[in-house]
């Protein structure tokens, strides 16, 4: 009678395995789902946009402008304003030996260019050729 005693299960006894069962399992879920791959978008950064400010030389003798922020030369032509990496007609070397002036507006040639036909005729020189330069 004596091994019945060691083999007879009591209501303690089950507890205890269903509940070291349970932490088995539970234990076995958290490992495979660390397994699993969450995946979260990067979060959403916002940088403010800096703003370059247009700056025009214009070489009246060849009706071109040239953005020194942008690198492009801007010219009228037929009816339409173009703007390129390079002038139309002429070397970059021969523009920049002519007579040239700095635009002390920031906007768009098209604006001003009827006043600058004015001001600065084709064959407009300046008193110091190299004052406007920079």
């Amino acid at each position: 009678m004596k091994n019945s005693k060691y083999f007879s299960t009591t209501n303690k006894n089950h507890k205890v395995g269903f509940l070291l069962g349970a932490a088995f399992l539970a234990t076995l879920t958290c490992a495979q789902a660390q397994n699993v791959g969450i995946t979260l978008p990067p979060p959403v950064v916002v940088v403010p946009a800096a703003v370059i400010q247009d700056d025009y030389l214009y070489y009246p003798n060849y009706g071109v402008y040239y953005n020194s922020g942008r690198h492009q030369y801007a010219y009228l032509q037929g009816d339409a304003w173009v703007s390129t990496p390079a002038p139309r007609g002429v070397s970059v070397d021969v523009l920049t030996a002519s007579p040239s002036v700095r635009m002390d507006w920031h906007d768009s040639p098209a604006k001003h260019h009827s006043e600058m036909l004015k001001r600065y005729p084709r064959n407009w020189k300046s008193s110091d050729e190299h004052q406007d330069r920079k």
